[in-house]
Order: structure tokens, then C-alpha cells, then sequence
């Protein structure tokens, strides 16, 4: 803003003349060149400082307005150049509002004594009853809101990262709100206590109360029709529509709330998307997706979900009350009116069908299916590898990643393999083979954590477990041997050297963040002993974490293959190599061409019930391509091809190479 002054006699008694009155004049400060002819019938109290009015808005259907002020009462305020205010129905109180800013038929936005706009909220996430509130704030991530969550066991972490949250608030606790530069605010009810970022829009809104809206001109946030929100953060790109109503919750990086969906004591991490339904004390990480009026989703934990219609659980057992909580890992579904009574936890990657109350645990039989029959709960383990649905969410995820901030707050791995699946998958394998050394190989039912396992689904997931541990570390090996030539065996050895020391024992995933949990507890200990002392510190930590996933992974898949084909790397021989390299591409193969089995059965006559409607199975079988089209045509399918050729190439180039070593003469 330029140098400003003090009103001039003439120009107050121009304004006076044009329906303008103030407590003292002597409180409304304008920038040196001024106009008075575009205020009218405004009442200004407290100190009120003015910008320019130069610009002209533009509105859809070629309606133009130009900045200024009408009808309106502004109390303590301070405006950019290029604001427009009309049509307040009550009156602006303590705000600064920044250059090109259109705000029009509000009723009310004010700034009622001190505020924190939201931050340090506490959220009672998957326990309704208290004890896992997580407060939140601006720059809160997934990460960060699983470890104040989850890890109540660390009383001394836990104070410390409430203290650094408490102190951030501080900071940021003001008597005054902010609405940002080129922000629209239309036909809106009440605005109280809410700081509002830059390139908002907020129209038809009916109540935002203690809140902060994180937007800006990368990625702007557009908060719609009849939305009721209180107590909430809310981050760049998110879209809160169509009469959702949010309470004590935080919204991260582009999610989507709609279409009449409620939410309270809820965090929802970034690319969530919801509609419809009812969320109640969740944690919601990363692409969490509920679409269906009937859903309801309580006291879980989940990322990657995908949540069918009339999907529910409960969280009490009608004695002492909602405490029960579940956690379903990452990229799992549950299919249409399916139920779960909390405590559970599900495997990741896992498909639930049906109604279950048993409290499985099968976290450590991940890619399954989880079917009721008969009031009891099957298990199928490892059936999910064979699964066309589960490639393409791995394949879509990264594509629907909305987030156009350039400053990420949640760190995504979206790997369907990586050492937090496969050594599961290794317990899997060791838990399988021990209840047919236990029960027999003959036995036609087993029973594990809860649930049953028929003898033909155990000896298959056996088979895929093993075919996607051998793809995971055949992968890791070669690509750790790719792009680069080797004269000698010694050369190969040294190349497969790990470059960190980091990785080699259990990983975890922070929704969302895949890492080894030595760094985590690594981390947690910086936080208990103060080396970490800021928020920042901490962050950092997941972003460098997230950046070394690689050489951490490589790690631990070394480690891994020595134990699990009982080798020594720095003593491989390269026919042992080739030896490996044929086994991984076997397991390639094999589990694509089960893909492509799966996705066939999308093209069978069942499939094709109900097209061509009036006509022959002729007819039926051309209006089914012409709408689905033809199989080998099939986007995925063509991937699935390309993928086999693909691999298959990259094994021979690398058998090539160390067919070399063998036969350096030849």
C-alpha cells in the first residue's frame, strides 16, 4: 500500500452525502490518490484503512462491477486496493483484506476477540470416547497425525509434539483474521474466526466458524452450497461442496467433501474423496474414497480404501460404549452392505465381503479376501496378486494425485510391493506352512487368527505369496544391476553393495510413507530428547525419508535375498545370478498371466448381459465391443502384454550381460 492520510473535509462530506457515517472520521485512513465516488451507504467504526479502487470485476455472463464499497459496515478493518464489499447484511469486523478481493451478500464475517483459527483443535480420531486426540494445525501430515495417534505409548513423545504444536499456536493466535488476495466471498452466511488464503471461493456457504482455509494461487480452494463447518483446517486444493458438514476436522491437500457428506472428530489426508456418506472419529490417509449415501465409516483407520455401498462397522458392543477401533492398511476394498465389528484389522491390499463380528486380525496375510458364509468369516490369502482390480488401482493412484501445491504435505508411496508388503508376505508363508505341518497337508479347513482357510486356498496362496516375493527381490536385484556394464563378477559384487546402512530390519507404513521403523523410532527419540525441537525438524525427517526410500529398500531386499535363497552377494557367482534372474521372471510371467486370466473374465457372455438389449447374441457381442470394446484391445490388457514382453526382454539383457562373465571368449 502507498503512503496514506487522513480524510479531507470535502471528501467526508462528500461520502456523507452518498450515505456514508463513521464513529470518528478521524479513524479512516485512505491512500494518498483517492476517490470517494465508488463508497456508498457505508458505516465505518474503529480504525478503517482503505486501498485504491481502480478495478473492475468482470462476472460470469459479462456483468461488470467495479471495486468499491455499498452497503456495508466495516469495524476495524483494513483493506488492500481493488477490494469490492457490497451488500453486508451485518458488518465485517477485524479483518484485513487483502488486493482483489470480491466479497458480496454476506452476512456476517468477524473476528470475535483472540483466535487460533482452528489450529490446536483436538480431534478424538478412532476413539470416540478420548485418548488418541490429535490437535491439529496447519502443516499437519499423515505421518505426523499416525505417530501422535497410534503412539500413546510414548507418553513423553506425545507431550512434546503437543507442546510444539501449542507453541506453533501461539505464534499464530491473533485478534485480527485474514481474507487473502484475490479471494471471492458470495451469498454466504456466517464467517467467524476463520483466516481465509489467498484464491479462495466461498459461495452460498452457510456457516464457517474457527477455522483456517490454507489456499493459494497454485492450488485454490473452493468451499460451495449450504457447507456448515467448525472447528477445522482446511488445505490447499480441497473442494468442500453441495452441503457437507464438517466438524473439529482437518481436510488435507486436495480432498473432495460433497454431496451432503457429515464428518466430525475426522482426519482426512490428502486426495480423499467423499460423498454421501458418514465418517465419525476416522483417519482417513491418502486416497481414502467413500462415495455411497448408506456408507458409514467409524472409528478406522484407513489409506488407499475403496468403500462400496452400505459399507459400516461399529465400534461398541452395547457395554461400555463406542471404544472399540479397527485398522484396515492400506488398499483394501469393502464391497457393497459390508460389515465389520471393530476390534479388526485387515490385511493390506485386501478385498472384505460380507458381514463380519469374529475380530480377525489378518494383517499379516495381505493381498486376501475376506468372504462371510455361514456367519463365519474365509479367509483367502494372497488371491488379491491374481486380482486385474488391484494392478489397477496401483496403476491409477499416482494419475489421480490432484495435488498441484508444489509444497506436499503428505509424503505418498504408492509401491504395491515394497519391504512393508513382502515381509509380510514372508510371515505369511512361514504362518501357511506351519498349520500344515501342525493340522496336516490333507486337512480341508484351517483356522487362523479368527477366521477359516480352506486347504485349496492355503496351498494357492502359498504359490502366489512365493511367485510375489521372488518378483520383489528378482525386481530389486535387477534393477540395482541395470544400465551398467561389468567386465568382471567382482565388479557385479561390489555394485550390489548397499549404499546406506538404513532399511534392513521391519518397516511400517505412516499412512502413506513406507519407511524402516529404526528410523522411525530414530526419529521419536530426537523428538523425547529435544534434538528435534520444531515442527519443521520433524517433517523434514519424512521428506528425507521418503526421498531415500530406494537405497533404504535396496537394503533391505540384500538382506532378504541372502536369507531367502540362502546366498552370499558378495560371493555370487554370475550363472547364480542368472540362476535368479529365471526364477524372477517365471514369477513375472506367471502372476501376469494370471492378470490377464482375471481380466478375461470381464469379456465372458455373463459379462455381456443385458447389452444388445433386443437383439441376437450376435448383436449382443457387437454392441458389448462397441461400448466396452474389443478384449486384446483393452487398454490394461495391452499393458499386461506389453509388461510380460517387457520384463521378460529386461531379464534376457541382464542374462546376456553376465553370460559374458561366464564366457568372456565368447
Amino acid at each position: 500500500m502507498e503512503k496514506i492520510r487522513n480524510l479531507r473535509p470535502e471528501e467526508i462530506a462528500l461520502l456523507q452525502s452518498q450515505g456514508c457515517h463513521a464513529e470518528n472520521w478521524e479513524n479512516v485512513i485512505v491512500p494518498v490518490v483517492f476517490e470517494t465516488k465508488y463508497i456508498y451507504n457505508v458505516r465505518f467504526s474503529g480504525t478503517v484503512i482503505l486501498g485504491a479502487f481502480e478495478k473492475e470485476f468482470t462476472l460470469p455472463g459479462g456483468v461488470r462491477k467495479h471495486s468499491g464499497l455499498k452497503n456495508t459496515t466495516l469495524h476495524n478493518c483494513m483493506l488492500g486496493d481493488n477490494v469490492l464489499i457490497e451488500n453486508t447484511h451485518n458488518y465485517i469486523a477485524n479483518y484485513r483484506i487483502q488486493d482483489n478481493c470480491f466479497i458480496e451478500n454476506v452476512n456476517v464475517i468477524v473476528v470475535d476477540g483472540q483466535s487460533s483459527f482452528g489450529n490446536n483443535v483436538l480431534v478424538s480420531v478412532l476413539n470416540e470416547t478420548g485418548g488418541r486426540e490429535v490437535p491439529i494445525y496447519d502443516w499437519l501430515s499423515a505421518p505426523m497425525a499416525y505417530v501422535i495417534a497410534l503412539y500413546r505409548h510414548r507418553p513423553k513423545l506425545i507431550e512434546r509434539l503437543q507442546e510444539l504444536i501449542a507453541g506453533y499456536t501461539r505464534k499464530i493466535t491473533s485478534d485480527y483474521g485474514i481474507i487473502g488476495e484475490n479471494s471471492k466471498i458470495i451469498n454466504t452466511g456466517t464467517i467467524r474466526n476463520i483466516n481465509i488464503g489467498k484464491h479462495v471461493t466461498i459461495e452460498n456457504c452457510t456457516r464457517l466458524e474457527n477455522g483456517t482455509v490454507n489456499s493459494n494461487e497454485k492450488a485454490p480452494v473452493y468451499i460451495g452450497d449450504s457447507v456448515i463447518a467448525q472447528d477445522f483446517i482446511i488445505s490447499s486444493g480441497a473442494v468442500i461442496a453441495d452441503a457437507a458438514k464438517i466438524i473439529r476436522c482437518f481436510i488435507g491437500q486436495a480432498c473432495h467433501v460433497t454431496h451432503n457428506f457429515s464428518a466430525h472428530d475426522s482426519l482426512l489426508f490428502s486426495n480423499c474423496s467423499f460423498e454421501n456418506g458418514e465418517a465419525c472419529a476416522i483417519f482417513a490417509g491418502p486416497f481414502t474414497v467413500s462415495m455411497h449415501k448408506s456408507s458409514l465409516l467409524i472409528a478406522g483407520m484407513y489409506s488407499f480404501l475403496n468403500a462400496g455401498s452400505g459399507s459400516n462397522q461399529s465400534n461398541h458392543m452395547y457395554k461400555l460404549g463406542p471404544i472399540h477401533q479397527g485398522i484396515v492398511e492400506r488398499g483394501s476394498k469393502t464391497t457393497s452392505d459390508s460389515y465389520i465389528l471393530w476390534p479388526a484389522r485387515i490385511g493390506a491390499f485386501s478385498l472384505v465381503m460380507g458381514r463380519h463380528h469374529h475380530h480377525s486380525d489378518t494383517s499379516d496375510m495381505p493381498f486376501s479376501y475376506l468372504i462371510e458364509k455361514d456367519d463365519e468369516t474365509y479367509l483367502v490369502p494372497g488371491v488379491n496378486l491374481r486380482s486385474v482390480g488391484t494392478i489397477r488401482d496401483a496403476q491409477k493412484w499416482p494419475k489421480r494425485d490432484k495435488r498441484t501445491d508444489p509444497n506436499r504435505l503428505d509424503m505418498i508411496n504408492y509401491n504395491l510391493l515394497s519391504p512393508y508388503t513382502i515381509q509380510k508376505m514372508l510371515k505369511a508363508v512361514d504362518i501357511l506352512t506351519n498349520l500344515q505341518t501342525l493340522v496336516g497337508e490333507t486337512s480341508e479347513i484351517y483356522y487362523y487368527q479368527n477366521t477359516r482357510i480352506k486347504g485349496s486356498s492355503l496351498q494357492n496362496a502359498l504359490k502366489f505369496y512365493r511367485m510375489a516375493i521372488n518378483k520383489f527381490l528378482g525386481n530389486s536385484l535387477i534393477k540395482r544391476l541395470e544400465g551398467t556394464q561389468f567386465s568382471s563378477i567382482e565388479e557385479v559384487r561390489r555394485q550390489l553393495v548397499p549404499t546406506t546402512a538404513e532399511g534392513a530390519g521391519e518397516w511400517v507404513d505412516l499412512s502413506g510413507l513406507i519407511l524402516p521403523k529404526d528410523q522411525l523410532d530414530g526419529l521419536i527419540e530426537h523428538i523425547e530428547n529435544g534434538q528435534i525441537n520444531t515442527l519443521e525438524m520433524a517433517e523434514a525427517f519424512f521428506h528425507l525419508t521418503h526421498q531415500s526410500y530406494y537405497d533404504m529398500e535396496w537394503t533391505w531386499a540384500y538382506r532378504k535375498i541372502e536369507e531367502y535363497y540362502g546366498i552370499r552377494l558378495n560371493e555370487i557367482t554370475a550363472e547364480k545370478i542368472i540362476e535368479l534372474v529365471e526364477i524372477w521372471k517365471s514369477s513375472v510371467i506367471g502372476l501376469d498371466e494370471l492378470l490377464y486370466k482375471d481380466a478375461k473374465k470381464e469379456f465372458s457372455l455373463t459379462s455381456m448381459t443385458g447389452f444388445g438389449v433386443d437383439g441376437t447374441r450376435k448383436e449382443k457381442e457387437e454392441d458389448f465391443e462397441v461400448v466396452r470394446g474389443a478384449f486384446e484391445q483393452n487398454p490394461f490388457v495391452t499393458a499386461v502384454k506389453e509388461h510380460i514382453s517387457t520384463k521378460r526382454a529386461l531379464g534376457d539383457e541382464l542374462i546376456g550381460r553376465m553370460n559374458r562373465i561366464c564366457n568372456p571368449e565368447g
